[in-house]
């Protein structure tokens, strides 16, 4: 159980990172901008590589499936934590943000609350997947043999 909570405790950071970022952009009515989401990568890259690289300093044997769960545990939790929150707030906050953030697809698409909080989870979980890897590539054990000259 311990070895949990250290990663659901990032996540819970992650995402309040995420969630203020977000509000910080609704303040300048930036926020139904979605490049504006690229930024959301950054916040949850510096989390997943600051849970993997405690986790590897405080644990004794620290093994590649160890860091990769990690990650993906601390990197789900801050997902399904902004997908709630984004969720709440363009349903009870401001119900005319999907409105103003979909104006070009209102006139070719259906699309509603449901699907793009489907869209905004799909892309966390794929962001925090590929983000773990590319951090465990960097604190993952050699294999390589020195060469000898």
């Amino acid at each position: 159980m311990k070895n949990i909570l250290l990663p659901i405790r990032f996540g819970i950071v992650i995402s309040a990172a995420l969630i203020a970022y977000f509000l910080v952009l609704a303040l300048f009515d930036l926020h139904t901008q979605p490049i504006f989401s690229l930024f959301n990568a950054v916040i949850t890259s510096f989390g997943i590589y600051t849970v993997i690289k405690y986790e590897k300093h405080t644990s004794t044997n620290f093994a590649y499936s160890k860091g990769f769960t990690t990650g993906v545990v601390a990197g789900f939790t801050a997902t399904i934590i902004f997908t709630v929150f984004f969720l709440i707030y363009a349903t009870e906050i401001d119900e005319q943000f999907l409105r103003k953030m979909l104006t070009v697809f209102k006139k070719d698409y259906n699309v509603h609350i449901g699907l793009v909080s489907f869209v905004v989870a799909i892309m966390g979980f794929a962001t925090t997947v590929v983000i773990t890897l590319t951090c465990m590539q960097y604190f993952k054990k050699s294999w390589n043999l020195p060469q000898k000259s």
